[in-house]
């Protein structure tokens, strides 16, 4: 397992998670994005989309399969710890025993993909 390219590609998945919240969910926390949203779809929406090709690039180098699902399985995972900590920072949702076990699942998903040989 190449962990500098494992590294990379959570990297990148996370920037592309925190763009993706910012252009779904800005409508809720700044008006200029709720009427704009054709203009924040095309700012927010190209970079986001670069991101995840290459997240997804670095993550199918890293493994010694050159496997897809460990790709979206972390991308996955990062999806859904970024969404819960810009979630709670902006709209101050707290975590209930639902969310942390939804998220204990995600941690554990991307650990089984990371350290399962």
């Amino acid at each position: 397992m190449n962990i500098k390219h494992l590294l990379t590609g959570i990297a990148i998945f996370t920037l592309a998670q925190i763009l993706a919240w910012y252009q779904t969910n800005g409508q809720f926390i700044s008006s200029w994005m709720k009427d704009h949203p054709l203009l924040v779809s095309t700012i927010v929406g190209i970079p986001t989309g670069i991101c995840y090709i290459y997240g997804t690039k670095f993550i199918v180098s890293a493994g010694p399969e050159q496997a897809l699902w460990p790709s979206r399985l972390i991308g996955f995972s990062c999806g859904i710890v970024t969404f819960t900590i810009i979630t709670y920072l902006h709209t101050g949702e707290n975590i209930n025993l639902k969310t942390a076990s939804c998220l204990v699942l995600a941690l554990g998903i991307m650990l089984i993909q990371v350290l399962w040989k």
